[in-house]
Formats: structure tokens, sequence, C-alpha cells
């Protein structure tokens, strides 16, 4: 006789992402989303962060996806904790994998 008691889904876990946002200024400003894209546009729109009151929003310069929200928390920590040039370099690091991205797809 089949079972025909409801599934039990099993929750899937949803991306997060550490992400660093050029202000106008010139100073990066890093957080965690589960949409970075939307998250900048807050930014964008003078929401989301006190940060972005004294110089607005320019750029969204740096993406990471992480497993989990807990993931997304430590290393957004991380990062935070990494000296201006580092951070740079991360960034540079994402310009490069953007071109590469774009390269292949023309």
């Amino acid at each position: 006789m089949p079972d025909l008691s409801p599934a039990i889904a099993t929750p899937v876990s949803k991306a997060w992402f550490v992400y660093l946002v050029r202000a106008a200024n010139g100073a990066l400003y890093c957080g965690i989303s589960d949409d970075p894209h939307k998250r900048f546009a807050k930014h964008q729109s003078g929401k989301g962060a006190r940060f972005f009151y004294s110089s607005p929003a320019q750029a969204l310069v740096y993406i990471e996806a992480c497993a989990a929200k807990g993931d997304a928390l430590r290393r957004e920590r991380a990062i935070k904790a990494l000296t201006k040039t580092a951070k740079e370099a991360l960034v540079a690091t994402q310009a490069v994998i953007a071109e590469a991205d774009n390269a292949s797809l023309g």
C-alpha cells in the first residue's frame, strides 16, 4: 500500500553573498545579503546603511558567494579585518574574473 502522507520538505539552503561597495569618497563598505544587487540598489537610494549618509554608494565592486548565512557572516568579519590594500586586492581579483567571464561570452 503506497504511503499517502504528505512529504516533509527539507529546507533548501539559500545562497548568501559577501559584497563590497565603493562609496563616492573611495571608501569600501562590506556587507552580506541574499541578493547583493538588490541590496546595492537600496544603498544607492540612501537606505540600508548609515555608512552612505556622508558619501553615497557608487559601485558594487565585489561579490563572493557563501554556502550559508553563517559562512557569509564569518567571511564579512574576516574581510572587515583586512587592510584597505588587501580589500582593494580582492576588488582587483573580482575584476579579473569578470573580464574573463565576459571574454568567454564574446
